[in-house]
């Protein structure tokens, strides 16, 4: 009998304790800022030689960064991912020692190179995008989709998705953007860092030759809604503060920040502030932290301002050099500038880094924020992230700072799906005619 009810105790208590061993926080529980003392520095592996710990956690993860600058490499300099990326961000050994499964390429036409061909700059890039699909079928593919990422992941191959960076490239004309969503875009920039027929860029507010608009415009509220019928996501990274709000209103779907960090941390007007990073919530979207170090730290910012103001040989060189197309010899003489450059103007740590993640997911929640690196636009990230292949990094740095491994995989990649997912099945739901967007605030339907 004593037997008997010794089992039935274990029966009860055994799943309970599994039940509280397994428990994850709320979904907008920020998890706590005091570091773990974990054995991260060295990882440690189980019994078969498996990895455990952050390790684990970030090779089982999707891991997804929503912004690389790459393909003005594949077109200007004829680059392959299947080379040696040099001081380049990504190739495909760095993409597979940083198990990443997904990367929005940037369709970024530079707005006065390209001025009166804008799309056929975008079409070069594109077709660039695709062009690396096609050759290496074994290690890449094109996603289209939620499911399609899911795809690619199943057969370790990296997802190749497509945003077009600035509302610039639709020249005015709403068709543009519907052949760009054929074509497989699925984000698109309502301002790059110029001010367009979409809205303000938070890039030229302060620029009185530029004809500003107090924010969104009507031809942007349509472009809005008709990226909603589509299933496109709204990026709002980049345009100013007035268009980022009047942007929500008029979006039905969540919308994303593709690559924004926070302003409380550091004074960036690219940045996003802690009031609008609740909104973002709100509207169920995600913020995706950026890497430059412009962005990450204040005493990068400071310092850069001051080189600025001395007229900084190196620094004026650096800056006009990486705007060129990169060329190897425009390659060699900016690596020379920017070694010189990085005495003056030091590398922020990562940790500066992680401090924004870390904020944004306390102000926004952890279901919010995600990664959007800027890889290959940035000329600089912070200390030790050199390249894909150093995001493991990111995963043992918020590990080390009580981060669990259901909200290590949101921030991954997790949130980024779940706002996609809501993309998508709203525009199925407007095409089935299903879900009639009803409110008065919004701007007529999308003409041609």
């Amino acid at each position: 009998m004593q037997r008997f009810h010794r089992l039935l105790i274990c029966a009860v208590l055994f799943p309970a304790l599994a039940v509280a061993q397994n428990a994850n926080p709320p979904a907008n529980t920020a998890p706590s800022a005091t570091p773990r003392k974990s054995p991260s520095k060295a990882p440690t592996l189980s019994a078969k030689g498996a990895a455990t710990g952050w390790l684990a956690i970030h090779h089982s993860a999707l891991i997804i960064d929503t912004h690389a600058d790459t393909p003005g490499r594949f077109v200007d300099e004829n680059f392959d991912l299947s080379q040696d990326a040099g001081t380049g961000y990504l190739d495909f050994n760095k993409i597979k020692a940083g198990n990443l499964g997904a990367e929005f390429f940037s369709i970024w036409v530079e707005p006065k190179a390209n001025k009166g061909h804008e799309t056929k700059r975008a079409l070069d890039m594109i077709d660039s995008v695709y062009e690396q699909a096609r050759l290496h079928p074994d290690k890449m593919m094109m996603a289209f989709s939620t499911q399609d990422i899911l795809a690619a992941h199943r057969e370790h191959k990296l997802a190749a998705l497509l945003g077009v960076e600035g509302g610039h490239a639709i020249q005015g004309d709403i068709r543009i953007l519907r052949d760009y969503y054929r074509l497989g875009v699925r984000y698109m920039t309502l301002t790059w860092s110029n001010t367009n027929e979409l809205g303000d860029s938070s890039g030229d507010l302060n620029d009185k030759s530029v004809e500003h608009h107090d924010g969104i415009t009507d031809f942007g509220r349509q472009v809005v809604r008709e990226m909603n019928r589509l299933g496109m996501m709204v990026d709002i990274s980049h345009v100013a503060d007035r268009t980022f709000y009047q942007a929500l209103v008029a979006s039905r779907a969540p919308v994303i920040a593709s690559h924004s960090s926070s302003r409380a941390l550091t004074n960036a007007p690219r940045n996003m502030t802690d009031d609008m990073l609740i909104a973002l919530a709100r509207n169920g979207g995600v913020a995706q932290a950026n890497f430059y170090c412009g962005f990450i730290s204040q005493k990068y910012v400071d310092r850069e301002k001051q080189l600025k103001e001395q007229h900084d040989p190196d620094y004026e060189k650096v800056q006009s050099l990486f705007m060129k197309a990169q060329t190897p010899e425009v390659k060699k003489e900016l690596d020379e500038a920017k070694a010189r450059l990085v005495v003056k103007l030091p590398r922020p740590p990562l940790s500066d880094l992680i401090d924004h993640i870390d904020h944004m997911v306390k102000v926004a929640g952890v279901d919010h924020v995600g990664l959007g690196s800027d890889f290959d636009g940035i000329d600089c990230s912070p200390q030790g992230l050199d390249s894909a292949a150093d995001l493991p990094k990111i995963t043992q740095a918020l590990y080390d700072r009580g981060y669990k491994a259901a909200d290590l995989d949101k921030i991954l990649g997790g949130n980024l799906m779940r706002v996609f997912a809501e993309v998508e099945k709203l525009a199925r739901q407007i095409q089935a005619g299903t879900n009639p967007d009803r409110r008065r605030e919004i701007a007529p339907t999308a003409q041609p």
